[in-house]
């Protein structure tokens, strides 16, 4: 559930999603998304002021300002042939306005050198917006070529930007008399964002070194932009086939009918597809009665990009990813990529982020034991004689939860129909926090006819930003769910946010219900926070606006916004039956609550090992890259004795979008420490009234409205008054 951060800078993600430090029009270094990185010196090299006079067919969908409001994209209007024009004039514009600012001979000032940056690319901006969600959520081939050739040259342009020595020396000058400026708290957060972005790519470096620099990031463009095509592939490719329907049993009709449906759109009519999500986990697993097809479905998930039965094998790419990466640190001054990465993140180093993660084990570990003992005994009372193993975990945690709580997911899925759920749920809860209101409208023009938009009206009814959902899976879209931005607010360029949220939930078979499981609730609740985030944004400068924080912030107020999904007061008012209305009774919803904190040893376990897996990989140094990349899985995972044989990683290696292609390499590790706080702050807030207007605009002001024109802790501690503590997690998770 990541934010699709805003593909732009290579200091941070959102757009999963780049948030940035450097958020103007192109990639920065430092964060280096998977579209971020970059291309031969010779295909696009620094442009000269003659370039300014560059144009775009008028034609062209991006050649000026979207007329919609708020500067809505105009899908409509948008074609295939567009993009790669819009990129390459964009870059070629954006390019020509660096060198303007280059070439002053005024002595810089934030004027004439920091705004100036802050309002380049805006022809860039537009695209990259559109095109960045597009190449996620709809990837058609045609999209994935174009995708492809313009990788390495985006990162280029990034390098040809933040290795330019004359726009450098002036950002240097800022920043070495910045005491000197007479600057406000954001306008000093922004200069040191800048300068601190463009010291990350290589600024400092000789000539030899930047070469070197903008070959590995060429190099690396193109890789982490195969991984994340190969994983659009294999996640096709290894899709399960059932022949015959009695291998389904458990499943729901509405499952089986949805099953149907899929492989007759992929041609194979009379047959049942079973899909595999972007985590090892598979949902589907929890219901199916049948062990044989539990394991096929699990090995198909958990065996993806090994090259099995000549498939598709990212082994090959992973290894030299990891090489790649650990030489630039190298070069860049840092004993390893994951030193690089979290620099300027919350966590500083390493070692905070892995001691975070290990002091949890041994209480996690133990949970695991407990909950692995009551499938063990839920095994032999069912009858049956085989060992626990992975493929059973979800199936026999499903009928222990049923016991313990009597609570059956068929049960309950009717009182969780997604229109409800969101209008009746989230829309509700932010309305009583923020007083907020989401009204839907039908005349903009969307992407893909599942696509709904919605205007926003503040508490005083101005409206204020626009809002895309995007709910139902397919095979253009990549597994997960995140946040993007189409525009991001800014005062400095008079812009108001336009967002989305895009989510895989399973789409119902014709003429059904979408009814929903309580997983997706709270990812819905989680991904509005994202949202709000963007949508509360009130800064001056883009390049710090709504999700442009640290990685391992970013997911705060995100997950902060889960909690509500389970409080009997918003619960009640959504939890309805999808055919009678009638509200989810009080035995069955206390049952539903007290649930949801049930399996968080193997939760957490399956976490822990993929964030650790992800250190492990990214504080090796180059002369450390092992030659088996599924051997050092095996020996990481042992190293921390989390290597428990029916609770795999959470992701593997092979498969770990997030750290190969993702933007968050070495920062896995984010969504705890981001849980941290936001358990944290949910206690607080309920210590002092919960969902009250009063603490939702205590929480919009502090947190949601700065971006990040702040340090994190900051602003944290203005909210809270103090640090948090980890405590309210290890009860949020069920561990305390």
């Amino acid at each position: 559930m990541s934010v699709l951060f805003r593909l732009v800078t290579l200091a941070t993600v959102t757009g999963v999603v780049s948030f940035g430090f450097f958020s103007f029009g192109f990639f920065s270094f430092s964060e280096l998304t998977s579209a971020a990185s970059t291309e031969p010196k010779t295909a696009v090299t620094a442009q000269s002021p003659a370039d300014s006079d560059a144009q775009l067919s008028a034609d062209n969908a991006f050649a000026a300002p979207s007329p919609l409001t708020f500067h809505t994209p105009a899908f409509n209007k948008v074609r295939l042939e567009h993009y790669q024009p819009a990129f390459m004039v964009g870059m070629k514009q954006q390019l020509a306005e660096m060198e303007a600012i280059a070439a002053q001979t005024d002595a810089p000032t934030f004027d004439n050198t920091i705004v100036a940056i802050e309002k380049s690319g805006a022809l860039l901006t537009r695209v990259r917006n559109v095109f960045s969600n597009m190449t996620s959520a709809e990837k058609t081939k045609d999209l994935q070529n174009i995708e492809t050739e313009l990788a390495p040259l985006q990162a280029a342009h990034s390098d040809n930007i933040l290795l330019n020595r004359g726009l450098f020396a002036r950002v240097e000058k800022l920043y070495e008399t910045r005491d000197l400026l007479g600057l406000n708290k954001e306008q000093q957060e922004v200069l040191k964002q800048h300068y601190e972005s463009f010291v990350r790519a290589g600024a400092k470096l000789d000539e030899g070194q930047q070469a070197r620099i903008r070959l590995l990031n060429e190099q690396l463009s193109k890789l982490e932009t195969k991984f994340e095509e190969n994983l659009l592939a294999v996640t096709e490719e290894r899709s399960v086939f059932i022949d015959n329907v009695s291998e389904l049993d458990g499943m729901s009709d509405a499952d089986i009918a949805a099953a149907a449906e899929g492989a007759k759109a992929r041609g194979k009519d009379g047959k049942y597809l079973l899909e595999i999500t972007n985590t090892t986990r598979v949902p589907i697993l929890s219901s199916l009665n049948n062990r044989d097809t539990r394991q096929r479905i699990w090995e198909a998930s958990a065996n993806r990009g090994l090259g099995r039965d000549n498939g598709i094998d990212n082994r090959p790419l992973i290894l030299e990813i990891a090489q790649l990466r650990a030489e630039r640190s190298k070069l860049l001054g840092f004993a390893n990529h994951a030193a690089f990465k979290l620099q300027n993140q919350m966590a500083e180093e390493p070692a905070a982020a892995r001691k975070m993660l290990t002091d949890l084990i041994p209480g996690v570990l133990a949970k695991v034991r407990e909950e692995a003992r009551d499938l063990e005994a839920m095994i032999k009372e069912s009858g049956a004689k085989h060992e626990l193993a992975p493929w059973d975990w979800e199936y026999y945690t499903e009928k222990v939860r049923k016991a313990r709580f009597e609570v059956d997911e068929a049960a309950v899925k009717p009182y969780f129909e997604l229109d409800n759920v969101l209008k009746n749920g989230v829309f509700f809860t932010m309305n009583k926090l923020y007083g907020i209101e989401f009204r839907e409208r039908t005349d903009l023009p969307v992407y893909h006819p599942d696509v709904r938009v919605f205007d926003v009206f503040d508490k005083d009814g101005t409206h204020f930003a626009i809002y895309y959902v995007d709910f139902f899976k397919r095979d253009t879209k990549r597994g997960g769910a995140w946040m993007s931005s189409f525009v991001d607010q800014s005062h400095l360029l008079h812009e108001n946010p336009v967002i989305v949220n895009v989510l895989n939930i399973p789409k119902p078979a014709a003429g059904e219900p979408a009814l929903i499981s309580f997983d997706n609730v709270t990812t819905m609740f989680h991904e509005m926070g994202h949202a709000l985030h963007g949508m509360f944004s009130n800064v001056t400068y883009p390049s710090v606006s709504g999700t442009a924080t640290p990685r391992d912030f970013v997911e705060f107020p995100s997950t902060f916004e889960e909690d509500w999904a389970i409080q009997p007061a918003v619960l009640s008012n959504y939890a309805k039956h999808y055919k009678t209305g009638e509200p989810i009774p009080k035995e069955l919803l206390d049952k539903v609550i007290r649930a949801s904190k049930f399996n968080q040893g193997f939760d957490t376990m399956e976490y822990l090992a993929a964030a650790l897996l992800d250190l492990e990989w990214h504080t090796l140094t180059s002369e450390e890259i092992p030659v088996d990349a599924e051997k050092f899985e095996a020996a990481a995972l042992k190293k921390f004795g989390i290597d428990y044989g029916s609770v795999p990683p959470r992701y593997r290696t092979a498969y770990f979008a997030h750290i190969w292609s993702g933007g968050y390499s070495s920062s896995y590790y984010a969504y705890l420490w981001s849980e941290v706080l936001a358990a944290d702050a949910f206690a607080y807030m309920q210590a002092h009234g919960g969902l009250t207007r009063e603490n939702g605009q205590r929480f919009r002001d502090t947190i949601l409205s700065v971006g990040g024109s702040r340090e994190p802790m900051d602003a944290y501690k203005t909210f809270r008054g103090s640090e948090p503590t980890v405590d309210a997690l290890l009860k949020r998770r069920g561990l305390k």
